[in-house]
């Protein structure tokens, strides 16, 4: 979650990809359909390109948008080594990068 104030969206009960289905109170997209929309945002505003979208966002070598994540407390940095990510994914790394260590730990 970012700490930039951002607006307060409502679902509307059809999905947000631009699909016109239906969708369950409190869901913005049917089942799949936010990957289609980000993957048809990404295509329309940057060519499909990551690094267009990093770029019109200021990021890139030497601005990294990874650090950003992780001063904004939104990521987190692996304790044992340079790995960052959602703090689910620090936890998953951890249990795969770092079982040996635990292990001997224990």
């Amino acid at each position: 979650m970012t700490t930039k104030p951002l607006p307060h969206l409502t679902p509307t009960g059809t999905c947000w990809c631009g699909c016109a289905k239906k969708v369950g109170a409190g869901s913005f997209f049917a089942p799949g359909h936010d990957k289609v929309a980000e993957a048809a945002l990404l295509a329309a505003e940057y060519g499909s390109s990551i690094a267009q979208l990093l770029h019109a966002h200021g990021y890139g070598p030497g601005h990294s948008v990874s650090a950003r994540a992780v001063t904004e407390g939104v990521w987190r940095k692996c304790p044992s080594c340079a790995y960052v990510g959602a703090p689910a994914s620090i936890v998953n790394h951890a249990k795969r990068a770092h079982a040996s260590a635990t292990t001997e730990q224990a």
